[in-house]
């Protein structure tokens, strides 16, 4: 049956709102169509509809966290640009796709979704001089925030630098087995004091998670496109990430 309301195999109480209801990925969007991903309409849509949000920051070349995917502009704005290499300034100004919706800061994204749906915000792995600016600017914008937020990154010296600040803000490993090399990275990785895994639902079943879930950790699964991989979350993981369908609206 559809992801509604499960906490199973959660025992860590700073993340149990994770399990209630799916997470939009990069928003609410309509696969790119007109409403893109990372964007304040797919937030808006995403808030409208009740759904947490998942969302990816990126670190701009005066240290801004910045809503967005890529490393590189030109796809989403067809501006042949790197994200981190540009201010924030010229980001924000910047439209997505066929869209109005410029790049927003991740504090613009906060003031706009206030606390109204929780965010499962993931920090993509930056260059490793670049950690403890990453980890300093999100965690500088969330001061104050009263708003339900999991931050998670595959780098898991980011991950560290998160943990280590002594911020309360539940922290997360994003991991995927593309290869042998990548599955010890995430066991060495799960050492770590995380409080959840998010996984890629194409490599369930995973020992990995397993693992993760014999400690206790809450494992939400990215990307559910389908009603296969939507099927395999249900048995493997807590709560999914999920584009391209409203997860509620199917039929039990």
């Amino acid at each position: 049956m559809p992801f509604s309301r499960s906490a199973k195999g959660n025992s860590v109480s700073s993340t149990s709102w994770i399990t209630e209801t799916p997470i939009a990925h990069r928003g609410y969007h309509d696969m790119n169509k007109l409403v893109w991903e990372n964007t304040h309409s797919a937030f808006a849509r995403a808030i409208k509809s009740g759904f947490p949000i998942e969302c990816d920051l990126q670190l701009s070349s005066d240290d801004v966290a910045v809503v967005f995917h890529d490393y590189e502009t030109l796809q989403l704005c067809g501006v042949d640009g790197t994200v981190r290499d540009m201010p924030a300034e010229q980001l924000t100004s910047l439209k997505v796709g066929s869209t109005t919706d410029g790049i927003p800061t991740f504090g613009q994204l906060l003031k706009q979704v206030d606390g109204k749906v929780g965010l499962v915000v993931e920090l993509k792995p930056p260059h490793e001089d670049d950690v403890a600016a990453f980890a300093g600017a999100v965690l500088t914008d969330l001061k104050g925030y009263e708003g339900q937020v999991a931050l998670m990154s595959f780098d898991a010296k980011l991950v560290e630098a998160l943990i280590d600040s002594g911020e309360n803000w539940p922290v997360g490993l994003v991991a995927a087995e593309f290869n042998e090399a990548a599955k010890r990275k995430n066991h060495e990785a799960l050492s770590l004091p995380v409080n959840f895994v998010s996984f890629c639902v194409d490599h369930l079943p995973s020992d990995f998670v397993s693992k993760a879930r014999a400690k206790g950790l809450l494992v939400i699964t990215w990307t559910v496109r389908d009603e296969a991989s939507r099927k395999s979350a249900a048995d493997f993981a807590d709560q999914i990430t999920f584009e391209g369908f409203d997860p509620l609206a199917l039929s039990a």
